[in-house]
């Protein structure tokens, strides 16, 4: 764990849970893309960097989910580096609440409130920043989250971020997170397109060849949406559509299941009821879903 992994002249790697990316711009001098999840990882990652005599010049979030921005603070206490990170995103990033707040609906009991979900706050610059590397191509990623982006190094490296979930994960799991499921499918079928030497996805293997692995994510996102409109054949209430998600994909409920899942469903209801394949009825004080 927190191996050094070369991928392109300029672009690197550190295989953790999420995958950290290192630009180097010159022999001495890099650019993080991502953090990892807490200032451990960040006294990790710096020891990477001061094996290679590396310095930090900044940190380039592709989004701001806990486990990408939880070293933010500990860098940007230790050395003062910028922050780059665009749209919500920064919004987030500056005031982490809003991630378990967001998912939960409401203010977020303590179960919700550690590092998993609750990142440290960090200050950011938008990428518009005139000290933002201008050799570095930003790529619009949303649907995962709400203004995600990956990265384009000179070498011709493309970090992913969170668009794609691994073959094992969807194997084992079956539902990755998603914000936006309309945005993600567009997300993946522009990624299945992309020309790239490597594309380094944060929670899959690094590969030349993403077409396969977007595919794949394509297929399990339609897969949960024909089992949704299965579950919903007749008026059900949410909380019996997310127990009928949970035993169809074999998941054990607690907070964090119910609030990631719970929430990727609510996604997909509103994208289902939009594209007329859902309708909502109101009876007795409930809201009820059910197949059109």
């Amino acid at each position: 764990m927190y191996e050094l992994v070369q991928v392109g002249k300029h672009s690197y790697y550190i295989n953790c849970p999420a995958k950290i990316g290192i630009y180097t711009s010159d022999h001495k001098h890099v650019y993080l893309i991502d953090s990892g999840n807490d200032k451990d990882a960040g006294r990790k990652v710096r020891q990477v960097l001061d094996q290679q005599e590396w310095s930090l010049v900044a940190i380039l979030n592709t989004h701001s989910n806990a486990d990408h921005i939880g070293g933010n603070r500990y860098w940007q206490t230790q050395t003062g580096c910028k922050i780059f990170s665009g749209g919500m995103e920064g919004d987030f990033t500056r005031h982490p609440i809003l991630e378990p707040s967001f998912l939960y609906g409401g203010y977020p009991c303590k179960e919700l409130r550690h590092k998993f979900l609750l990142a440290q706050e960090s200050e950011t610059s938008e990428f518009s920043d005139a000290s933002f590397p201008k050799e570095i191509e930003i790529i619009p990623l949303p649907g995962h989250f709400f203004d995600m982006v990956g990265f384009r190094t000179p070498d011709n490296t493309v970090f992913l971020a969170d668009c794609l979930s691994s073959e094992a994960t969807l194997d084992k799991y079956g539902i990755p997170f998603i914000y936006d499921v309309g945005a993600y499918l567009e997300t993946l079928t522009k990624v299945e397109a992309m020309q790239a030497n490597m594309f380094v996805p944060s929670h899959a293997d690094a590969t030349s060849d993403i077409r396969v692995l977007a595919h794949y994510n394509q297929e399990k996102v339609l897969a949960v949406a024909n089992h949704l409109l299965d579950i919903c054949r007749s008026p059900i209430l949410f909380e019996l559509v997310l127990q009928g998600i949970f035993n169809r994909y074999g998941l054990t409920m607690n907070f964090e299941q119910y609030v990631l899942v719970g929430s990727t469903i609510r996604s997909y209801l509103s994208w289902m009821k939009d594209a007329d394949k859902l309708r909502v009825l109101f009876a007795d004080g409930q809201l009820l879903w059910e197949t059109v």
